[in-house]
């Protein structure tokens, strides 16, 4: 009969906590730039002559709105690739 060891169930963790870390922030900046983009078409639909400075400040806002995308990137990475105990 196999049992689990203490390294194996750290890894198991790792893995599922790393997953979760990747739908958590996932979801989010994809949402977030998804309505930014859209309410930037809406915008510049209303008002063509100021499509420089939508265009702007709506980029702006994705780039932030990505930040915590990568930053659950980088914690599923740490997750995944050091292994703590080991």
């Amino acid at each position: 009969m196999n049992q689990i060891t203490d390294q194996g169930l750290i890894y198991a963790c790792s893995a599922i906590g790393a997953a979760l870390a990747m739908l958590g922030s996932g979801f989010g900046p994809a949402l977030g730039q998804g309505y930014a983009a859209g309410k930037g078409a809406e915008a510049v639909g209303r008002n063509p002559g100021a499509r420089g400075e939508i265009m702007t400040t709506m980029l702006l806002g994705q780039a932030v709105a990505e930040t915590t995308g990568l930053y659950g990137l980088v914690v599923a990475l740490i997750l995944m690739f050091v292994k703590p105990f080991g």
